[in-house]
C-alpha cells in the first residue's frame, strides 16, 4: 500500500482470540500478520515464572523473543536496533505485521511520532522468521488511550498489537503486564536490577491511563495497596 495511512474510524473491530486464530486476514486491521501474531501469543503464553520475573536484562530478553525480536542493541538505530524496545516508555507495543506494511509511513496522522517514522529497514533485520509470514517490531503506543487506538500499529501498519507491556502502578512501578490488543491480560512479572527509570515507567502508564489498557494494572496495583 502507499505511504501515509490515514485513521480510520471501525467498528465491531474487536474479536475473541478464538476467532482471530481462525482468520487469515483480520478484517477491520487488514495489515496485521494474524498467524505471526498467534504465534507470538503462543510463546508469550509459554514464558515460565522465571522467565518474567528477576534481572531486567534477562527478562526483556526473554520478552523480546517471545515477540519475535532479535536482542540487537548495539546495531544501528533504523538498522536493526532493539535496545530501545521495552526499554523506555513508548516503544513497548508488539507488532505483527504483513511485508507488505513494513515500510508504511505516519503521514502525521499519528501524533507525537516523527513524519515519516521510516522502520521497514530495521524490521527485516530484527525479526525472528520462524513464527511465520510478516515482521515483528515494537512500535510507539502513543495514542492507544483513544478508542479506536490512534497509534503507530493501529494506524501506521493498519495492525492490531500482539501484546502491550505496561507497568503497574503500584508504589515502586517494578511490576508490569503483557496485554493483549483488548486490554486482556497474557502474562505479568516483576523486574528487579536495570529496570527503565522510574520517570519512563510513571510515563509508560500515562500514555494508557483511563483506557482498556490500565485496566488490569489498575487491578494489579490494587492488590498492594498498603
Amino acid at each position: 500500500p502507499s505511504a501515509g495511512i490515514k485513521p480510520i474510524n471501525r467498528h465491531n473491530s474487536s474479536f475473541s482470540p478464538k476467532t482471530i486464530m481462525n482468520m487469515t486476514v483480520d478484517p477491520a486491521y487488514p495489515g496485521t500478520a494474524v498467524e505471526r501474531m498467534m504465534a507470538v501469543r503462543s510463546r508469550v503464553a509459554a514464558l515460565t515464572s522465571d522467565d518474567l520475573n528477576g534481572n531486567w536484562a534477562n527478562v526483556r530478553r526473554r520478552i523480546l523473543w517471545a515477540g519475535g525480536l532479535k536482542d540487537l542493541p548495539k546495531s544501528i538505530p533504523g538498522q536493526g536496533y532493539t535496545g530501545h524496545s521495552f526499554n523506555d516508555s513508548n516503544h513497548v507495543d508488539l507488532t505483527c505485521m504483513l511485508d507488505k506494511e513494513n515500510d508504511n509511513l505516519n503521514d502525521g496522522s499519528v501524533k507525537q511520532i516523527a513524519v515519516g517514522n521510516l522502520l521497514g529497514p530495521g524490521i527485516r533485520i530484527a525479526t525472528l522468521p520462524e513464527l511465520g509470514p510478516g515482521g515483528s517490531w515494537s512500535t510507539c503506543a502513543n495514542g492507544c488511550d483513544q478508542e479506536p487506538p490512534q497509534d503507530v500499529a493501529h494506524v501506521q501498519f493498519r495492525s492490531r498489537i500482539a501484546f502491550k507491556l505496561v507497568w503497574v502502578p503500584n508504589p515502586a512501578f517494578d511490576r508490569f503486564a503483557l496485554l493483549d490488543d483488548d486490554g486482556e491480560e497474557l502474562a505479568r512479572g516483576r523486574a528487579s536490577e536495570g529496570l527503565p527509570s522510574l520517570y519512563q515507567r510513571q510515563l509508560n502508564y500515562s500514555i494508557v491511563k483511563g483506557s482498556k489498557y490500565a485496566k488490569v494494572v489498575d487491578a494489579i496495583a490494587q492488590e498492594y495497596v498498603s
